[in-house]
């Protein structure tokens, strides 16, 4: 049983009742984890057939699957892309919005990035979604693991929700507000939330959140939808703030709400809450003209039309890198760290591909090398490796079909391109 601290079990106990000894009781068991496949890169059934672990469905996510092992991002599978580590109950808040190719969506709190992945997921790279982290250090973890799934429609923005709400009036279909919290339903996953917890905190954070929710209200777009979730059993930071935002905004309707327990479900404490709002204004944005030299983008192209099976759509530059940004990407005056795919860099009259664009092909899309498990943990650890000879200049290094990042085949020796800051 780890220690508590005494505000938070008195007000627990009062608000469970008779519940609050199994409650406590949840405290000295483990806590479960979760894996979620990413089908923007395999299937379920198709990830089931790898047997990485013994998979038992999450009830509220298809793609969701409570795991044993105790250190389930540890494989090469995951760093190809085809899972993300993710508590359960966390998994719980995204499929509300029911999100749809074709929308404009937005995690407002993104980093680092499970539910705006988990959303990313059901566009299948139609539409455009940003996921928003306010902290540059969280946002480039964040921009990490949208590169490493694959996903090719996201924009990654580090701004100040009241600066977004500038900009986006009414713009988005979908938001999603997973607020910063005082993650009281982490207690048991992490014991160092204990020691950040006070009284005072709760009643920050929902000050905090009031500000977030009203940025989010203002760019809803009328007739959308908005999810806000937390990691806490706070009333005072979920069912106290959101009748708080529908009284100040009565525009919103409650639709649904729900509170996970660690006692009465299989995951950590998470509530979330789906309102919708009236109306019908949606406003648009000023499209992002693509723009690149053209003597860069002839070496790009130069690359694409030997190496890919197909030119990048909607390619622009910013200073000598370039990126394929997804459609109907708006000009906005946000520091972005991620729009679209990241393609490469034009360098001395040459191309060079960027591990990003890796991450989104395959063997039908690209000049591949098909390594073992053996040869793949050494590219992973930053090794070179033996080739067939007859291989030369860029491929992708893949494991079972499954791309890992770029080598660059010289005389029978891959020469490792991984970025370093993503090495094993």
């Amino acid at each position: 049983m780890i220690d508590l601290p005494e505000e938070f079990v008195s007000r627990m106990r009062e608000e469970l009742g008779d519940g609050a000894d199994e409650f406590f009781a949840s405290y000295s068991r483990p806590p479960y984890k979760g894996v979620r496949v990413n089908t923007l890169k395999t299937d379920v059934q198709s990830f089931k057939e790898l047997k990485l672990f013994d998979l038992q469905p999450v009830p509220w996510e298809s793609n969701g699957f409570y795991v044993d092992d105790e250190k389930p991002g540890k494989n090469v599978f995951h760093a190809a892309g085809l899972y993300y580590v993710q508590e359960p109950s966390a998994m719980c808040a995204a499929p509300l919005l029911e999100v749809k190719g074709g929308e404009r969506v937005l995690d407002l709190c993104s980093a680092p990035g499970g539910k705006g992945t988990q959303m990313a997921q059901a566009m299948r790279g139609e539409g455009i979604i940003f996921l928003n982290e306010i902290n540059f250090s969280r946002a480039k973890i964040l921009s990490r693991n949208v590169e490493r799934l694959g996903i090719t429609n996201a924009v990654v923005t580090c701004a100040e929700p009241r600066r977004l709400a500038e900009i986006f009036e009414s713009y988005f279909d979908k938001i999603l507000v997973d607020a910063p919290c005082s993650g009281e339903g982490m207690f048991r996953k992490q014991p160092e939330a204990i020691a950040e917890w006070s009284v005072q905190n709760v009643h920050s954070c929902a000050e905090r959140q009031s500000k977030i929710l009203d940025s989010a209200a203002h760019m809803l777009a009328g007739g959308g939808s908005l999810v806000y979730s937390t990691c806490t059993f706070s009333r005072e930071e979920d069912e106290e703030q959101v009748r708080r935002f529908l009284s100040e905004h009565p525009e919103f309707t409650l639709v649904s709400e729900r509170r996970i327990f660690p006692h009465t479900e299989k995951g950590e404490g998470h509530y979330a809450a789906l309102m919708k709002k009236s109306g019908d204004e949606r406003r648009d944005m000023r499209i992002l003209k693509p723009r690149a030299d053209k003597k860069a983008v002839a070496a790009a192209h130069d690359f694409f039309l030997k190496k890919l099976k197909f030119i990048p759509k909607n390619i622009h530059a910013v200073g000598n890198t370039f990126y394929s940004l997804p459609d109907g990407m708006p000009d906005i005056p946000v520091q972005t760290l991620r729009a679209g795919i990241c393609l490469g860099e034009a360098v001395g009259g040459r191309f060079e591909p960027d591990h990003a664009l890796a991450m989104c092909l395959s063997p039908a899309t690209a000049d591949c090398v098909e390594v073992d498990e053996t040869a793949a943990l050494r590219y992973l650890s930053g090794e070179t490796f033996v080739c067939d000879d007859a291989l030369s200049g860029w491929n992708v290094v893949t494991f079972k079909g499954f791309p890992l990042g770029w080598c660059k085949c010289v005389n029978g020796i891959a020469k490792n391109h991984l970025p370093k800051g993503i090495r094993i």
